[in-house]
């Protein structure tokens, strides 16, 4: 029997500074499977308290994005109860697509418990249906976590995945019983063991090159393999715990054999740990830059492959876990945009409308998001002429520009274009500039039957 099985014989939960910690993993995880996830969630904090919106797919609806068109045309119209028309931009949150990714990340990956990136996106209805679907968080300060907690959800069900905290931050996370958390340098062991020295360690390392388009996090945070036996050392010489490994990919991935290397490094992070004469590892957090559809059963298929090939002999004592933020946000949430100015010049348009990159749309500047606006009103009848358009956000900075040269019939001032797949990076990083508050963006949290 390996070191961590015998280890775990004698602590059937760990240790006493994360208490119970597996067995509520598991609870949860496994809780599901009675009830009705929508009714569960429906019910949740941060859910339960939002002025729900229930529409019924029409006949006609061929997918989520049809029957969501249909409750946007009813929102701008003033058709929903007690509700006048919309009159500025908005986004419709649809929970149904939310329990529907749940379910296939459990079909795909059975054995890997997300912890929901609450950077992504922090809409409060969106935490409370992951939390009741069974979720952990991966937080990255204080108000992220206070976010998740307010919500009911256990301490114990949070990682604060900050390689480098603030000290206040890390102050609160011990006072509320926050005890899972990153790092990849020595001074933050030494940060840890002054501020919060109850705290069990994730050692980040450096995962190989996952070819992302968007947000590649391993230029900042990581430690390379000759660092790994230092800051465990480190970590050994503070007395401070170190729990296991994580490591993130990058945000999306696109070459997803990138996981099959990271779980390899780390299984050698847990035999160095071991060499060292340390308490045995116990959880294994690989990350995210998951998206949902093909690529996620992709990623799946090669996540289990190599959990099989490098921690068959752990895995009856190492809890997996992952950090999916993309994956359950972008598809989730639709941006409905009201357009407020236009201009002919020839053969081209330019349309103004009320939100930018300064707003929701800074995923276009931030996560290198490629937008494809429709009308609201139809899609383009075959034979229909289009005008290559600009589609300019409110503020007065010439680089609020939402896309250029892009195909659009002929718009007027007061319609509306539509936005698919804009959950992830959106309202989460929007500002205040030149007076235009993202914050102030409505979000209608719908479900259907």
């Amino acid at each position: 029997m390996h070191a961590c099985c015998r280890a775990n014989k004698r602590l059937a939960t760990f240790d006493s500074s994360l208490p119970s910690r597996l067995l509520d993993c598991l609870r949860t995880w496994v809780s599901m499977d009675g009830g009705s996830p929508m009714q569960t969630v429906l019910s949740a904090p941060g859910v339960k308290d939002k002025k729900l919106v229930s529409f019924t797919r029409n006949d006609d609806a061929t997918n989520d994005k049809d029957a969501v068109t249909g409750l946007i045309r009813s929102i701008v119209g003033g058709a929903t109860p007690s509700s006048p028309a919309q009159r500025t931009a908005f986004h419709v949150f649809h929970i149904n697509t939310v329990v529907d990714l749940f379910s296939a990340w459990r079909r795909g990956l059975p054995d890997v418990r997300p912890y929901y990136a609450v950077k992504c996106n922090p809409e409060p209805a969106l935490l409370g249906a992951l939390a009741a679907l069974g979720a952990g968080f991966d937080c990255a300060s204080r108000a992220e976590m206070e976010a998740v907690l307010a919500l009911g959800v256990p301490p114990g069900r949070i990682v604060y995945a900050n390689p480098c905290k603030p000290e206040p931050h890390l102050e609160y996370a011990a006072g509320a019983g926050v005890s899972l958390a990153t790092y990849d340098t020595e001074d933050e062991v030494a940060k840890v063991a002054r501020c919060h020295p109850g705290c069990q360690l994730l050692l980040r390392l450096k995962a190989p090159d996952g070819g992302v388009s968007g947000g590649d996090l391993m230029n900042k945070y990581g430690a390379h393999a000759h660092e790994v036996a230092p800051l465990l050392r480190a970590a050994q010489r503070a007395g401070v715990g170190v729990a296991g490994v994580s490591f993130h990919v990058g945000s999306p991935v696109s070459r997803v054999d990138v996981y099959r290397g990271a779980i390899q490094a780390a299984r050698a992070a847990f035999d160095q740990a071991v060499a060292l004469g340390m308490p045995p590892m116990r959880v294994l957090d690989v990350g995210g830059g998951f998206t949902a559809g093909a690529a996620f059963d992709e990623a799946a298929a090669v996540i289990r492959d190599a959990l099989d090939r490098s921690f068959r002999d752990l895995r009856p004592c190492v809890e997996v876990v992952a950090e999916p933020g993309r994956y359950f946000a972008t598809t989730a949430f639709t941006l409905a945009a009201r357009v407020i100015g236009r201009r002919a010049r020839g053969a081209a348009r330019e349309y103004w409308i009320d939100d930018g990159v300064y707003g929701s749309l800074n995923n276009v500047l931030m996560d290198h998001k490629a937008p494809r606006p429709r009308p609201l009103a139809s899609c383009p009848r075959p034979g229909e002429e289009t005008y290559a358009s600009t589609v300019f956000g409110p503020t007065c900075d010439s680089q609020d520009k939402v896309v250029t040269g892009y195909q659009l019939p002929e718009m007027s001032v007061g319609d509306w274009l539509v936005f698919d797949d804009m959950g992830a990076y959106s309202t989460s990083a929007g500002s205040r500039f030149n007076g235009f508050d993202s914050s102030e963006i409505k979000i209608y949290v719908a479900y259907s039957s």
